[in-house]
């Protein structure tokens, strides 16, 4: 077995582990929902298993600033998913689950929430974690700038995205309204796309360090921000709960930044 294989098995131990714990905490407070906030965490745990694992003499420049967009990142989303969440009870998807599979859903939780969350989390931090461990890495360059750019570009998105969202749902005015203000005026999601922008820049840093190979990682991403619990997901009952988001649809592109359209009529559609 390779240094490289041991360290990734072991990693997905620890996910495992922390994850298989973090839902028997779930049981115990009968919210499954405390996976969320969870998420970004769990990112800076197998970075900072990486770390540990790793020899000294092979932690270079790459692998602390991997560690470092990392923590931001995941300590930023943990912490404002934990205020947001603070005092909601358990999410309206965890309880429609809870309700659907009754008695099975102790089980049921664990194998498709905390699990499934865990290996999702283990395969898009595989770039991360196969840069960190190379037995040898080339000095930062053009490419790890780059990453850095667009990992910057991601986070603010994120977090201005989520602080404007914030703002709006906290004026009693706005309580069933669209929110179609700041960088929501140009993406429906900033905060997926974003997302987007993190995990691809943090990829162009691993493949400058050796991890090239690991471009399905950044994939699954994508692929799960646009086509499963990312925006197809969130729109697939909005319409239903507030009509004139289907008005917001119309001339506001789903993902990528773009200026809205000025009427719903013959304008010619935004990439998405």
């Amino acid at each position: 077995m390779t240094p490289l294989t041991a360290m990734l098995l072991n990693s997905a131990l620890v996910v495992i582990a922390t994850m298989t714990c973090l839902w028997l905490f779930s049981l115990a407070r009968r919210d499954a929902s405390i996976v969320d906030p969870f998420w970004g965490t769990g990112f800076i745990v197998v970075t900072g298993f990486t770390l540990t694992w790793t020899p000294v003499a092979q932690v270079v420049e790459r692998s602390w600033l991997l560690a470092a967009l990392t923590t931001v990142w995941g300590l930023r989303l943990s912490l404002y998913l934990l205020w947001r969440n603070c005092g909601h009870g358990e999410d309206r998807r965890y309880r429609a689950m809870r309700e659907h599979h009754g008695p099975r859903f102790w089980w049921v939780s664990l194998l498709t929430v905390f699990l499934l969350q865990g290996a999702i989390l283990w395969i898009v931090s595989m770039p991360i974690q196969v840069a960190m461990a190379a037995t040898t890495s080339p000095p930062l360059g053009w490419l790890d700038l780059a990453g850095v750019a667009l990992w910057g570009v991601g986070l603010l998105f994120e977090a201005v995205g989520d602080f404007q969202m914030a703002r709006f749902q906290a004026d009693p005015q706005n309580a069933g309204q669209v929110m179609d203000r700041g960088l929501w005026r140009l993406t429906r999601h900033p905060n997926y796309f974003g997302d987007f922008c993190v995990w691809w820049g943090l990829y162009l840093i691993a493949s400058s360090g050796g991890a090239t190979w690991t471009i399905f990682s950044p994939l699954l991403m994508s692929f799960l921000l646009l086509k499963v619990s990312g925006v197809t997901l969130l729109e697939k009952t909005i319409t239903s709960r507030r009509p004139e988001y289907a008005a917001y649809q119309m001339r506001t592109s789903s993902f990528f930044p773009w200026p809205p359209n000025s009427c719903c009529g013959d304008r010619p559609p935004r990439p998405e």
